[in-house]
């Protein structure tokens, strides 16, 4: 499946972060069906955050469609490039 990108906005992305800081990890994995991130993090105000389900949430914000996980790839041909295109800060983890 190849995902269409362009709904998506910087706007959704910061939306998707601020559910993530509101509900915390657990709750955002379990109500969003993503896992955490085990190769790169979304970076912003000094915090971390997992791009791949960043970025499924916004898409979901921006389309009333949810991504499983298995509908795109997170690392850097996909997740990672769209965030970046979009202008965030996505960094390989230590």
């Amino acid at each position: 499946m190849t995902v269409d990108w362009s709904p998506v906005t910087p706007a959704e992305v910061v939306r998707a972060i601020e559910e993530y800081d509101s509900l915390g990890p657990e709750r955002f994995f379990a109500v969003h069906g993503y896992a955490p991130t085990t190769t790169y993090d979304l970076v912003r105000d000094d915090r971390t955050y997992p791009p791949k389900a960043i970025l499924g949430t916004a898409y979901e914000l921006a389309t009333g469609k949810r991504l499983a996980s298995a509908d795109f790839e997170g690392g850097k041909s996909g997740a990672v490039k769209v965030l970046g295109e979009l202008g965030f800060t996505v960094a390989r983890r230590a």
